[in-house]
Order: structure tokens, then C-alpha cells, then sequence
């Protein structure tokens, strides 16, 4: 897990209709770092994201985003953040849950169901791939 891991695809499931979707396009942007000491950063953008100019793309721009960082730990197949820092001040304190499993030198992480800022508080479950950046 520890190194830095490059963004390949991120698709969510809702929990009401099971309908998928690929909220940030086939080639989101982002990366994830996981250190030795215990710490971790994420941050995923859409492709193609622009500068804001307008209040409307200022708040675009804060749904089309997901950043955090925190103390992590491993148990088993799930990896816990306790959230430190995050751009949706709900996440600051929380613990931040995903399972995750390795498939060579790609990283497949799924949310567990939660309530989405991004989704009009939809329950969503994110699958989250990455790959080991070189």
C-alpha cells in the first residue's frame, strides 16, 4: 500500500436504483499517497476541469472534486482513514472506510455505502482504481 498510486478510473453504484456511473469521465485526474509513517492524501478530479470563473463553476467545481488526508490504518481487507483535513468539512474528524485489494500493480479500492455530498446525499458506493505511479 505505501507509495504513490495514480488515478485510472473512479465509477460510483447507487444504492437505490444500482445504476452506475463514471462521474469524472474515462480519464479522471488524481493521485493518492500512502507513507510509511501512516499518513495518506487523495485528491480526484474529472478530466477536463476548468479554472472557475463564476460562483455557479466555483460550486461545480466543488462537487467535481474529492480531497483528504489523514492517519490511516489496515485491518484485514479494509483500509480506515481518521480524516484530518478534507475540501467538504463533514469528512474532518470522521473515519473514512474502504476495502481494498491488489491486482498486480493496480489498487482497487470500493467505498463503503454512505450518504454523497456530491449526489444530493444519494447513498453511493464508489470503486476507486489505481495504479502504481513510477
Amino acid at each position: 500500500m505505501v507509495g504513490v498510486w495514480k488515478l485510472e478510473s473512479f465509477d460510483i453504484e447507487f444504492q437505490d436504483s444500482g445504476e452506475k456511473r463514471t462521474p469524472f469521465g474515462a480519464n479522471p485526474n488524481g493521485y493518492i499517497i500512502f507513507t510509511p509513517e501512516g499518513r495518506m492524501m487523495a485528491l480526484l478530479t474529472p478530466e477536463g476541469r476548468k479554472a472557475p470563473q463564476t460562483d455557479p463553476e466555483r460550486a461545480e467545481a466543488f462537487t467535481s472534486m474529492y480531497a483528504y488526508s489523514g492517519t490511516y490504518r489496515l485491518e484485514g481487507d479494509r483500509w480506515i482513514t481518521k480524516v484530518d483535513a478534507a475540501w467538504n468539512p463533514a469528512w474532518t474528524g470522521t473515519d473514512q472506510v474502504r476495502y481494498y485489494r491488489f491486482e498486480g500493480e493496480t489498487l482497487v479500492v470500493t467505498s463503503a455505502w454512505a450518504a454523497s455530498p456530491n449526489f444530493d446525499g444519494r447513498r453511493v458506493r464508489g470503486t476507486v482504481t489505481w495504479h502504481k505511479a513510477k
